[in-house]
């Protein structure tokens, strides 16, 4: 990404994921713009939730596992904690294949997007980069996650 050396974390492709993962779930703008109106090359919340959990196994166990692998330090991981277990919950809640609008619509999911702002600033802060710039496609993501 931008600013981050690839090699700085031992686990940076999957740091590249949870990251993509949290900046598209903290932007309300990504939403509307690329979910709610099905612009291609983006995934959806599920896809999301997935990419922040799948080689994390954060759905089993905490961030902190990974702290000086994927996350900087004790932090981030309680960070991104936060948001995996409120996206989590509300997936569970709403089921994996909902629509868009299931999870926009779902009473928690403002604070599942704050937290999720949370922790993308922080990562993305760390890494040397601007937290607001759109999120990237999953092609680039796939991109990046191949070179270096």
């Amino acid at each position: 990404m931008g600013g981050m050396p690839l090699t700085d974390m031992p686990w940076w492709r999957w740091r590249t994921n949870v990251r993509s993962a949290l900046h598209m779930l903290s932007d309300p703008v990504f939403h509307h713009e690329c979910w709610l109106a099905g612009r291609e090359g983006y995934g959806d919340v599920t896809d999301a939730v997935y990419r922040l959990v799948e080689d994390t196994w954060l759905d089993n166990w905490s961030a902190e596992k990974y702290v000086g692998t994927i996350f900087r330090d004790s932090a981030e991981a309680v960070a991104v904690d936060a948001a995996a277990l409120r996206v989590l919950r509300i997936m569970h809640q709403v089921g994996a294949d909902a629509p868009v609008s299931a999870y926009l619509e779902h009473h928690g999911w403002p604070e599942a997007v704050h937290a999720a702002r949370e922790a993308h600033v922080m990562l993305a802060t760390n890494d040397a980069e601007d937290p607001d710039i759109p999120p990237r496609s999953l092609d680039v993501i796939r991109i990046m996650t191949r070179a270096a």
